[in-house]
């Protein structure tokens, strides 16, 4: 803690910073919670498109040595892009999943095999899965990283701020009190001199 001034002007500055921590503060642990809302719930939504992908690769499973034929289902299927938007979560940008938009070469329905069409759509699936899932770790690692920057500064001022602004308020309370206090004995004793001596 720093040296304190034992002066009025302290006195009302730290008044002034206890008023304004104060007020700030309910907002800081509002955010805070909003935060941790917004977290678990992001947890909850990756956790569930992984049982969701682990369906789709279990579905495949029947039918995975297929896949492993040379067919090309690498260059019939690509990704064309990953759309994503932006959202404002307690005041932090964050992306926002939109869709996935895959090409579909054209290929030769004789010469590949019956099971690509299934193939395509199963690959497409777990792409779109999988950039899904992506987005919202990356929404989660930003809210995360802002939820201990608010946690810091509400421990700030919780911990650190508030409890220093009271005890300067006190201690300079008390100082100009006692100075109050000398101040009126020193009248006294003042006026009594003055009446002692006649004036």
């Amino acid at each position: 803690m720093q040296k304190i001034k034992l002066t009025k002007h302290e006195l009302k500055r730290h008044k002034e910073n206890l008023r304004r921590y104060n007020r700030f503060l309910p907002t800081l642990m509002a955010k805070k919670q909003q935060l941790q809302r917004e977290i678990v719930r992001i947890r909850g939504e990756v956790e569930k498109l992984e049982r969701l992908n682990k369906e789709v690769m279990a579905g495949l499973m029947p039918w995975i040595s297929l896949l492993a034929e040379d067919v090309g289902v690498e260059e019939i299927i690509s990704v064309k892009c990953i759309r994503r938007g932006e959202d404002n979560i307690a005041g932090v940008d964050v992306p926002v999943f939109e869709g996935v938009d895959l090409e579909v070469a054209d290929y030769d329905f004789i010469a590949t095999p019956l099971w690509i069409d299934s193939a395509i759509d199963v690959v497409g699936r777990l792409v779109t899965i999988d950039a899904e899932i992506h987005i919202l770790k990356e929404q989660m690692f930003l809210l995360t990283e802002e939820l201990r920057v608010t946690t810091q500064r509400v421990n700030l001022f919780e911990k650190v701020k508030i409890p220093e602004a009271i005890e300067a308020i006190r201690r300079i309370s008390i100082h100009l009190g006692d100075q109050q206090t000398a101040a009126v004995v020193w009248a006294k004793m003042a006026k009594k001199k003055l009446q002692v001596q006649g004036i």
